[in-house]
């Protein structure tokens, strides 16, 4: 039986491919879950097929991230495991092609999302004797990125939060870590996915990203940041430690 059997997961992002592959996933493993998306109509046929709930939510919005946390445990008597997973790509640079408004947007999805859905998250955990908590960083996060460079910068952020906030959170009870899976199926890849193809890269299968939510889920880990790319299984990255002082 898995650890997950019985419990409660809510997912943000849920109508995409990452999400609803999570979706899935825990579903299968017993878990009541709610699914979480700004399209309606794409999160309620995943919350019908897999037999959970749906509630729309925009992450960027602090009000209706709490509205969201509390509408799960009222619905479901508690929460268990968090998936914070919405995002989106910029699509533009600081060059000439910047622009203030999809600038914010961007930020509001995938970062402040994360934030106030990991604020919501403590204090719900906190008052239902603990939890989990993954968030969707991406590779992105753990090296450059010359041609999006503001994914890069608010997934970077994603992994500095989940690195320090996680190990902290352990004595409530919670933990905390990100999932940073390379070129996968979702949404997000769909304007470069043909370029990809031809390029030689492997498109990594929504499931096996999945797969590395659930073993987070699953585990007693804190802290950790996990890549996915094709050919491994889903892993911790190990950072390097930083250069200390030295005598002058």
């Amino acid at each position: 039986m898995s650890e997950l059997d019985g419990k409660v997961v809510l997912i943000t992002g849920g109508a995409g491919g990452l999400g609803s592959a999570a979706a899935r996933a825990v579903a299968a493993l017993g878990a009541r879950v709610m699914v979480s998306d700004v399209d309606a109509e794409g999160g309620a046929a995943v919350a019908e097929e897999i037999g959970g709930e749906f509630l729309r939510c925009d992450v960027s919005s602090p009000e209706e991230n709490r509205a969201m946390f509390d509408a799960t445990v009222e619905r479901f008597g508690g929460l268990d495991h968090v998936y914070l997973n919405a995002g989106v790509s910029s699509g533009i640079g600081l060059g000439d092609d910047f622009d203030v408004d999809t600038y914010r947007r961007v930020m509001g999805i995938n970062l402040d999302g994360v934030v106030f859905g990991a604020h919501e998250a403590i204090r719900v955990l906190r008052e239902h004797g603990g939890g989990s908590v993954v968030a969707t960083a991406s590779l992105a996060g753990l090296t450059a990125v010359p041609y999006d460079p503001l994914y890069a910068a608010n997934k970077h952020a994603v992994v500095g939060l989940a690195r320090s906030l996680g190990p902290g959170l352990v004595t409530d009870g919670i933990r905390f870590n990100a999932i940073c899976p390379g070129f996968a199926e979702s949404g997000i890849i769909a304007p470069i996915r043909d370029a990809l193809l031809n390029s030689g890269f492997t498109i990594i299968p929504a499931e096996k990203v999945a797969a590395g939510v659930v073993a987070l889920f699953e585990g007693e880990m804190s802290g950790e940041c996990w890549f996915v790319q094709p050919g491994v299984d889903p892993q911790n990255f190990k950072f390097r430690n930083i250069p200390g002082p030295r005598a002058e």
